[in-house]
């Protein structure tokens, strides 16, 4: 018998939503129903799953690889918090993230 999969609860434009582990932030989002495009679906292509991290978050996440510090900084609405959902790996350390998703 599998263990049931484990998740932790993530905060999103003041919605708490089940993230599971190991999947991506971006997969967690789309599943629970945010209005979030990833056009790309995951591939580093587009930016449409551009998020802000809460202020107190964004030092708590692994650093972007240089792949999606790029992709950001074509983005006129990237601030210092700003990451792609798709590049965030869902761990247990991130239960509570808060973030924002730019409309």
């Amino acid at each position: 018998m599998n263990a049931p999969a484990q998740t932790v609860t993530c905060e999103a434009d003041g919605f708490e939503f089940e993230a599971p582990v190991g999947g991506s932030l971006m997969q967690a989002l789309k599943a629970t129903g945010f209005d979030i495009e990833a056009s790309c679906e995951g591939s580093l292509a587009c930016g449409t799953c551009h998020v802000h991290v809460r202020d107190d978050w964004a030092a708590r996440l692994p650093p972007p690889a240089e792949d999606e510090r790029l992709m950001l900084a074509s983005l006129p609405d990237a601030t210092p918090c700003s990451r792609l959902a798709c590049q965030i790996r869902v761990t247990p350390q991130l239960a509570g993230l808060c973030l924002q998703i730019p409309h």
